[in-house]
C-alpha cells in the first residue's frame, strides 16, 4: 500500500513529529510568532473596567456622547504596548493572546461566565483571580439590568420567548428560533478605511467642528439630536489620535532604552509614524498599514461586531501606497511581506471572547473573520487584480498561520494568473482562500438598490457576507432558525423530545393519522412558517431596541451616511442607506433529507409505514438498524438528484416568499441565508433523532453543504444540487456558504491546479455564492484527534474562518471528520 499523497501542510506537519525544525524564511515574524504560539488567551480586563467607570460618570447624557467618552476614557488610561520586534502597534489588551471584555452586552451574566470560561469545552481562556474578582465586584453589578439581553427577554412577546429562551431562565437559550443580538453590538462590518489613509481624523473632526459651528442654535432638533452627535465624533477622533500619540510617546522611551542599535531605529521610525497617523493622510506604504492596524484596533475597542472589523479591499486602497514606494525604492516585496506579516500576528493575538454560552457555542475554536478582501472588479468594472493581491495571496502560501482570513473575489473574466495562484494557495490545505462570486453578488445588490460602482466596489466581510461602506447601514444581529426542531415537531405534534411535554411549536396532528404526502407537508409547513413569524417577530423587537443600548461613534465618523444625516450608524432607519439583514436556514440539508425520505418511503414507494418510521426514530434507531438503512439510501440533496433538490428549491421558495411579503413591515431587506458558522452543533444538540437517518443530537448539515458523507457523487454534484435547489427569480436571498473536502491526491501537481481552477469556474458560472475548501487525508484528522499533542498547528476550515484542529470540541472534531472526502474531481 503507497503512502498517501499529503499537502503541503501535512508534509509540515509531519516533519515537525520527526523533530524537525519547520522555520518560516522571515527571522523577525518568526519570532513573535513563537512568543504566543499554541498558548491559551487571557482575558483582560482593562477595557471593560474603563469603559464601565465612564458610564458611571455620565448617565443621564446622549448615548452616543457617553460611549465617545468612554473611549476616549479607555484611550488615556488603558495600557500600550510594543511587542519585541514588531513593526506595527496598537493592542486592544495586555501582550500574548488575549481577549476583551464587553460588560455592556455580558452584564447579567458576567460574574457566572468568568468563573466557567476556564474549564469550558469551547475556547477556554485564562483571567487572574484578582481580575475575576474585580469583574464580580466592581463592574458587574453596575450592568445588571441595563443589559440589551435583560431588555430583550422582558420585551419579546410570552408566545415568542418560548422559541427563544427557556422561560424560567432566559439566559438559556432554546436553539429553536435563536436571536443573536445580545452577544454582539453589530452584525459583521467593514469600515471605509481608504477615507482614514487619504483624509486623516483631524480633517474629519474639523469636518464635524464646521458642521457643530453652523447648527441653529435655536432648533430643538439641532441642540437634542445633531450637536451631540457630532461632539460624539469630535472626541472620538480625538481619542484614537491621543491614544496613537501614546504609542509614540512609549516608542521613543524604549528606544532610548535599546541597546540594539537596529531595533533602536525601528522605534524611533514607530514613533515618527504614530505621530502621524491616523491623525493625518497617510503618505507611504508603511504609514497607511499603522494607520489602518490603528483604525481597526481602535474599533475593536468600541464595539464587539459580530465577526470582528473586516479590513476590507486591502490589495485596493494600500496599492497606491505599495506602488509609489516600490517605484521609489522605499520598499521591497520581501518589506512588505514582512509589514503583513507583522499585522496577520498582531490579528492573531486579539482573540474574539463570546462570554455567552449561545456565542461561545455558535463560534468554537477561538473563531475569526477579520476578512482581507483581494480580486474583484474595480468600481468601473474592470478587473482589480493588482501585484498587491499576488503578494498577499503568497503571503498566505509562506507564513504558516490561520490569521487573517482571507477571501478571493471571483468573476467570469479573472486572470488566468489569479485563478492559478489562488488554486494553487488552496492547495496549501489550510482552507484559504474562501471564495466569493461576485456573478452573483453584484446582481443582487443591484437589485436592492446599489449603484453600479458600489456593487463593484463590495467588501467581503464576516463568514460569507458582504459590506458597502458608506451605502450598507444595518447593524442589527439576526435570527438563527432551527427548521430540523420543526421537522421534529411535525413528528410530535408540536413537541420535542428534549423540552419533554411541553407544547412550544404549532399542534398540527397525529401523523399517524396522515394518509398521503399533502398532509405531512402541510403539517411541517405549518411549523415551518410559525418558526418564520417569530423570528420577524423577534427583528422587529430587536430594530426598536438596540439604539436604546449601542452607539458607534468611530463606525459613524468613517460613514458617508451617518455624516450627512447627523445619525449613529445603529440608528433604525439611516436615510439614503440600505438594510440589508437576513434570516438563517439552520440544518438545510438535514430538512430535505428527511422530508425527502418520508415522502419516498412512507407516501410513494410505502417500504416503511409511518408508524415504523416513529418506532424507529423513537428508539434512536436502536434495534432498527435496517430501518435506519432504508433511510440513509433515500434520496439525499447534494447528489444532483432532482428529487432531493426539488423539495430542496420549495423550501427556498416558501422562505423568499415569505420575507417578500413581510420584511417590507420591518423597512429592512431580512435576506434568507445559508451561513452557520458552527452553531450547527449546538442547533443540534436540542434536535432528536430526524428521519433521515441521523442519530439524535449529533450535529445538523452546515450551510448550503449536504448532510455529512450524503454527498455520494462527487464535488461537481455538490454544487449542481446548490444550483438546482435556488430560486433565482427573487431578489430576498443572501449568502450560501458551502464547505467541500477534497483529498489532496484529487488535486496533486499541475494537473491537479488546473482541474480545481476548472471546478472553480464552474462554481462562478452557476452562480453560486460562496466556496470553501478543506484539502486533507480523513487519517491526518483521525491521527489528530488521537494525538492532539503531536497536531497542535493542523489548520483546518471551519465555516467561514479556519482554526485548529485541536482546538476544537470533540463533536465538530467528529463533524469534519464526517464530511465527504471527495477522492476525484
Amino acid at each position: 500500500m503507497t503512502d498517501p499523497i499529503l499537502s503541503p501542510q501535512e508534509q509540515r506537519i509531519q516533519a515537525e513529529i520527526a523533530g524537525e525544525q519547520v522555520l518560516h524564511t522571515r527571522q523577525k515574524t518568526n519570532a513573535i510568532l513563537h512568543t504566543f504560539k499554541n498558548t491559551r488567551p487571557r482575558i483582560d480586563i482593562e477595557r471593560a473596567k474603563y469603559f464601565t467607570q465612564s458610564f458611571r460618570r455620565t448617565e443621564g447624557e446622549p448615548l452616543l456622547l457617553r460611549w465617545a467618552k468612554a473611549l476616549k476614557h479607555i484611550a488615556e488610561n488603558i495600557t500600550v504596548y510594543i511587542d519585541d520586534h514588531q513593526l506595527l502597534v496598537g493592542r486592544s489588551g495586555s501582550q500574548g493572546r488575549y481577549g476583551i471584555l464587553y460588560p455592556e452586552l455580558d452584564g447579567d451574566f458576567l460574574g457566572l461566565a468568568i468563573e466557567q470560561i476556564p474549564n469550558r469545552v469551547e475556547s477556554p481562556f485564562n483571567i487572574s483571580e484578582d481580575d475575576s474578582r474585580t469583574i464580580i465586584e466592581e463592574i458587574a453589578p453596575y450592568w445588571q439590568g441595563k443589559t440589551f439581553h435583560e431588555n430583550l427577554a422582558k420585551t419579546l412577546p410570552a408566545e415568542t420567548l418560548k422559541y427563544t429562551y427557556d422561560p424560567e431562565d432566559p439566559l438559556k437559550s432554546r436553539f429553536i428560533v435563536n436571536e443573536t443580538a445580545s452577544f454582539r453590538s453589530s452584525i459583521q462590518w467593514v469600515h471605509d478605511y481608504e477615507k482614514v489613509l487619504k483624509r486623516g481624523f483631524k480633517a474629519i473632526k474639523n469636518e464635524a467642528e464646521q458642521k457643530l459651528a453652523q447648527l441653529d442654535p435655536l432648533s430643538s432638533v439641532d441642540t437634542m439630536e445633531r450637536a451631540p452627535f457630532l461632539q460624539a465624533i469630535i472626541i472620538i477622533c480625538d481619542a484614537i489620535v491621543l491614544w496613537a500619540n501614546r504609542h509614540a510617546r512609549l516608542a521613543e522611551a524604549l528606544a532610548e532604552k535599546s541597546e540594539n542599535l537596529s531595533r533602536r531605529e525601528e522605534l524611533l521610525k514607530i514613533a515618527e509614524i504614530c505621530r502621524r497617523v491616523p491623525e493625518h493622510p497617510a503618505r507611504n506604504f508603511h504609514e497607511a498599514m499603522q494607520a489602518q492596524w490603528f483604525t481597526q484596533m481602535f474599533s475593536r475597542m468600541e464595539q464587539k461586531t459580530g465577526t470582528i472589523i473586516s479590513n476590507g479591499r486591502m490589495d485596493q486602497y494600500l496599492f497606491p501606497y505599495y506602488q509609489q514606494d516600490l517605484a521609489a525604492g522605499i520598499i521591497t516585496e520581501a518589506d512588505a511581506l514582512q509589514l503583513f506579516e507583522c499585522m496577520w500576528l498582531a490579528m492573531a493575538q486579539f482573540t474574539d471572547l463570546y462570554l455567552s454560552p449561545t456565542g461561545g457555542a455558535f463560534n468554537e475554536g477561538y473563531a475569526h473573520w477579520e476578512a482581507v478582501t483581494i480580486g474583484g472588479q474595480t468600481p468601473d468594472g474592470l478587473d482589480a487584480t493588482n501585484e498587491l493581491t499576488y503578494l498577499i495571496l503568497r503571503s498566505k502560501r509562506e507564513f504558516p498561520l490561520h490569521y487573517p482570513d482571507l477571501a478571493a473575489r471571483i468573476h467570469g473574466r479573472v486572470p488566468a494568473r489569479y485563478l492559478y495562484e489562488v488554486a494553487e494557495t488552496i492547495k496549501e490545505g489550510s482552507g484559504f482562500p474562501k471564495l466569493i462570486n461576485d456573478e452573483e453578488v453584484v446582481p443582487l445588490l443591484l437589485a436592492k438598490g446599489a449603484s453600479f460602482a458600489e456593487a463593484y466596489d463590495y467588501a467581503v466581510s464576516g463568514c460569507s457576507e458582504c459590506r458597502m461602506p458608506n451605502r450598507d447601514t444595518y447593524t442589527s444581529p439576526c435570527a438563527y432558525i432551527n427548521f430540523p426542531a420543526a421537522v421534529e415537531m411535525t413528528l410530535y405534534n408540536g413537541k420535542m423530545k428534549l423540552y419533554g411535554n411541553e407544547q412550544i411549536g404549532l399542534e398540527t396532528g397525529d401523523p399517524r393519522t396522515f394518509a398521503h404526502w399533502e398532509e405531512f407537508w402541510q403539517a411541517y409547513m405549518a411549523q415551518h412558517i410559525n418558526f418564520l413569524k417569530h423570528a420577524f417577530i423577534q427583528q422587529h423587537v430587536i430594530i426598536n431596541l438596540r439604539a436604546k443600548h449601542f452607539a458607534w461613534p468611530l463606525g459613524s465618523a468613517l460613514h458617508d451616511l451617518c455624516m450627512k444625516t447627523y445619525k449613529d450608524i445603529h440608528s433604525p432607519v439611516i436615510e439614503g442607506g440600505i438594510d440589508l439583514g437576513y434570516f438563517e436556514f439552520m440544518g438545510y440539508g438535514t430538512v430535505v433529507d428527511s422530508l425527502a425520505a418520508i415522502k419516498k418511503l412512507v407516501y410513494e414507494e410505502k417500504k416503511l409505514t409511518i408508524l415504523e418510521l416513529l418506532e424507529a426514530v423513537e428508539h434512536n434507531f436502536e434495534g432498527y438498524e435496517a430501518t435506519r438503512q432504508l433511510l440513509l439510501h433515500a434520496p439525499k440533496y447534494g447528489n444532483n438528484d432532482a428529487y432531493a433538490d426539488t423539495i430542496a428549491k420549495e423550501l427556498d421558495r416558501r422562505c423568499l416568499e415569505f420575507t417578500r411579503r413581510y420584511s417590507k413591515e420591518l423597512g429592512v431587506h431580512l435576506d434568507l441565508r445559508l451561513v452557520p458558522f458552527t452553531s450547527h452543533v449546538p442547533f443540534g444538540k436540542v434536535v432528536s433523532t430526524t428521519p433521515n437517518g441521523r442519530k439524535a443530537y449529533t450535529p445538523l448539515s452546515d450551510g448550503s453543504s449536504s448532510s455529512q458523507g450524503a454527498d455520494t457523487n462527487g464535488p461537481t454534484a455538490v454544487l449542481l444540487s446548490n444550483y438546482a435547489s435556488k430560486n433565482f427569480g427573487y431578489r430576498e436571498r443572501a449568502a450560501r456558504l458551502l464547505n467541500v473536502k477534497l483529498s489532496p491526491a484529487c488535486i496533486a501537481g499541475e494537473e491537479g491546479t488546473d482541474k480545481l481552477a476548472a471546478f472553480i469556474r464552474t462554481w462562478c458560472d452557476l452562480k453560486l455564492w460562496h466556496l470553501q475548501f478543506n484539502v486533507i487525508n480523513r487519517e491526518t484528522l483521525l491521527a489528530a484527534k488521537k494525538e492532539p499533542d503531536k497536531y497542535r498547528n493542523l489548520i483546518v476550515r471551519i465555516a467561514g474562518y479556519s482554526a485548529y484542529f485541536t482546538d476544537l470540541s470533540p463533536d465538530l472534531q467528529d463533524d469534519l471528520i464526517a464530511r465527504t472526502e471527495h477522492t476525484s474531481l
